[in-house]
């Protein structure tokens, strides 16, 4: 967390700078508008951490090891798949959730797939889908992505056995 946590010092430090240069309040609109952010998506974290930290400690590690963890293979693949294509929400929730699991003793493969499932396949995310883009945009693109996650969290379950 130390490397991004700098980079996005620098990268906010740099923009102020910038802003403050420009002399238009570029800088104080930037910082307004991040507060408003803040207060925004600082109850979601909070609640996002806790369910983490909850699921990190609350899940007996046995199990978890058992159903989704290294040696689970093809049945914790499609566990994190399915798990991640049913959690709600952004990746303010579904980020430290998968933090959660795989601190819990989940295998990487489950991860990935979790995190893959959560990202092209959202079922929670269908209706809106549907009715912006209509029922045969969302069943093609349902369609084409119907393998992903169980391929990315293939690939990692192969990566993270071999190295």
């Amino acid at each position: 967390m130390l490397i991004p946590t700098l980079i996005f010092f620098v990268l906010a430090v740099v923009l102020l700078y910038y802003g403050h240069a420009r002399g238009q309040g570029e800088h104080i609109a930037g910082l307004k508008s991040a507060a408003q952010l803040l207060r925004q998506i600082t109850p979601l974290l909070i609640c996002a951490f806790i369910v983490a930290g909850m699921v990190q400690e609350m899940l007996p590690h046995d199990q978890v090891a058992r159903w989704v963890g290294r040696d689970s293979g093809l049945r914790g693949i499609m566990i994190g798949a399915f798990a991640g294509a049913l959690t709600p929400g952004g990746p303010f929730v579904s980020m430290p959730l998968a933090a959660g699991f795989y601190h819990s003793g989940a295998g990487a493969g489950t991860v990935v797939a979790y995190l893959t499932g959560w990202s092209v396949w959202g079922l929670t995310r269908i209706p809106l889908e549907v009715g912006i883009l209509g029922w045969r945009l969302t069943l093609i693109r349902m369609a084409s992505t119907l393998l992903l996650p169980p391929i990315a969290g293939g690939i990692a379950y192969v990566l993270f056995r071999r190295f």
